[in-house]
């Protein structure tokens, strides 16, 4: 890729979505490639005297470790990682990939030990919290053949999405976050969509390019008990090497009570990770102009202009309904035309019809007006 946009997605990456400081520590944890970026890191975060720690890791040799591996193995691992985790005050993941199905065949009953004995408390428990972090995908053939773009396409294309004015898209983002301040119930309603919940009490948070890297969503977490009514997600989630498809929850008093799509076993196995699996963390509206179409990364499709993601798990500690989960799992609704169409109502007030805000005070948040 292109060395000096390389050189300046580092600068931006460590002034503005991690706000690195002289004397912080910081880790970078690199997946399956992505060597220029690391290089371009370590050397602006240098220039302004921090300490910088480096992880290469391979999804391949991860697989092989969780294809026999022990809770005690993965405890004993957590445990160091836990302990260098917590004397971070920084964590920036490039996540590549060889192969996004690398996870496909592991057993469901180490996944589930992983979960719990090493991503949780590594992870949700430590570095969400506890440190700036970012986490971002990188181009490789497969994210462009998962797109349907040459690798050279599919470069650009990421170049460009993160390459946006997020300073822009924040102050933009600051009339949806008051409205949604002022909010006590949300509906939404689409095709085989029809499902009521509450935000009341929980602040909206922006998202832009401080957390990840493309970027671009508000999300408030909704009350734990409140969600009632059914949604089907209409893109293609990959999660944990399976892609998940036309995945119908149903709700009531918070609690998913019937998971369908198309691998029921699966899903279900997924939503009794622990008790706080059937509830939901998180609710977001995604913004981002330059993301028109599903490319099965979340880390991409969950800001896609037009889009909305309803998750069960983890909430985020910034938004936080008191549901801890082992699992956070953003599963993606679009309202786009090209896909059925949608609507968003906000205390009775229709706030966005098929994808497009519709209130005067939220158009600054159409395509149009972030590009």
């Amino acid at each position: 890729m292109d060395k000096q946009k390389i050189d300046i997605m580092a600068k931006k990456l460590i002034s503005h979505s991690i706000t690195l400081q002289k004397g912080e520590n910081l880790l970078i944890e690199m997946f399956d490639g992505g060597n220029e970026l690391a290089c371009a890191l370590i050397q602006e975060a240098q220039k302004i005297g921090c300490n910088v720690f480096l992880t290469i890791k391979s999804n391949q040799m991860i697989r092989s470790l969780l294809m026999n591996c022990t809770e005690e193995q993965l405890k004993i691992n957590a445990g160091f990682e836990a302990e260098r985790m917590d004397k971070m005050d920084a964590y920036i993941a490039i996540r590549g990939s060889y192969n996004d199905f690398e996870f496909n065949d592991i057993p469901s009953d180490k996944m589930e030990l992983y979960q719990k004995y090493y991503m949780k408390p590594v992870h949700i428990d430590r570095r969400v919290p506890n440190t700036k972090w970012c986490v971002m995908g990188y181009p490789s053939p497969s994210f462009a053949q998962k797109a349907g773009m040459s690798t050279e396409a599919f470069e650009e294309f990421y170049l460009n999405v993160c390459g946006l004015e997020y300073d822009k898209m924040g102050y933009a983002m600051d009339e949806l976050v008051k409205f949604m301040n002022k909010t006590d119930k949300v509906r939404i309603v689409a095709k085989d969509t029809d499902i009521s919940f509450s935000i009341k009490g929980y602040p909206a948070v922006k998202c832009f390019g401080k957390r990840n890297m493309p970027d671009g969503e508000v999300y408030a977490a909704p009350v734990v008990d409140s969600a009632n009514g059914y949604i089907t997600y209409n893109a293609p989630c990959e999660y944990l090497g399976f892609v998940y498809e036309n995945v119908r929850f149903e709700f009531k008093d918070g609690k998913i009570i019937k998971a369908t799509g198309n691998n029921n076993s699966k899903i279900n196995e997924v939503l009794d990770t622990d008790s706080n699996s059937r509830y939901l963390g998180e609710f977001a509206i995604g913004i981002n102009p330059c993301i028109k179409k599903p490319i099965t990364n979340t880390l991409f499709d969950e800001k896609m202009s037009g889009s909305l993601h309803l998750t069960p798990g983890n909430a985020y500690t910034a938004s936080n309904n008191g549901n801890k989960s082992a699992i956070h799992w953003d599963l993606i609704q679009i309202h786009t035309q090209e896909y059925g169409g949608g609507e968003i109502w906000f205390d009775d007030i229709l706030i966005r019809k098929d994808g497009i805000f519709v209130i005067d005070e939220l158009k600054c948040l159409n395509p149009e007006n972030l590009k």
